[in-house]
C-alpha cells in the first residue's frame, strides 16, 4: 500500500529541493522491476497520470529522455522526428545506470548523470500533477507537469505510437 514519506531523499528529490519545485513522494513495496502499469494498479493510480521513462540513442549516437504515459508505446518515427535524427532506439538495460545514473524501474528524467534533451508526452499537460519515478524502485514523485519540463528543459510533443 501507497505510503506519504519524505525519508526517502534521491538525487531527483534533491533537484527539485534545489530548484524549490513543490512534489509529493508517495513510497510503496517493491523487491524489484515490474512494469508502470503494474505499480500503478496496485496503488489504485490512473494510467493517464502514471508516467515512465524511456531512454533511448540516436542514428548519431546522442541520448534522449521521452517521459509517456506508462500504458502508451513510444512511437519511434514521431520519437526521432522531435529529436531531429534519421532515427532513435531504446538503449540496453544492461547500459541504463551507465547512461543514467539510474536502474531499470527507477529511471526518472530528474538528475541523470547528464541532461538530455527530454520530451514529454503531450497529454501531461491536461493535468495538475503526474507521477514519474522517484529515482528509485519503490518512491513516486507527484508533481505539476509544467515544473517537471522547466527543471530538465523538456518539450511538450506527440510522442505516442496510435
Amino acid at each position: 500500500m501507497a505510503k506519504k514519506e519524505k525519508e526517502v531523499k534521491t538525487n531527483a528529490m534533491r533537484i527539485l529541493d534545489k530548484n524549490k519545485i513543490p512534489y509529493e513522494v508517495v513510497t510503496y513495496t517493491c523487491e524489484e522491476f515490474i512494469d508502470g502499469i503494474h505499480i500503478a494498479d496496485q496503488l489504485g493510480q490512473a494510467y493517464e497520470i502514471s508516467f515512465k521513462t524511456l531512454v533511448t540513442v540516436g542514428k548519431s549516437g546522442e541520448h534522449y529522455v521521452f517521459v509517456l504515459p506508462v500504458d502508451k508505446e513510444v512511437d519511434f518515427k514521431k520519437a526521432a522526428k522531435c529529436a531531429g535524427e534519421k532515427s532513435v532506439e531504446m538503449i540496453h538495460v544492461k547500459d541504463i545506470n551507465g547512461v543514467t545514473g539510474y536502474i531499470r524501474g527507477g529511471c526518472t528524467p530528474v538528475g541523470m548523470k547528464k541532461l538530455f534533451p527530454t520530451f514529454i508526452h503531450e497529454s501531461a499537460k491536461n493535468f495538475d500533477k503526474i507521477i514519474i519515478s522517484g529515482g528509485q524502485i519503490g518512491a513516486q514523485i507527484h508533481l505539476n507537469p509544467n515544473d517537471l519540463a522547466k527543471v530538465v528543459n523538456a518539450k511538450f510533443v506527440d510522442i505516442v505510437a496510435e
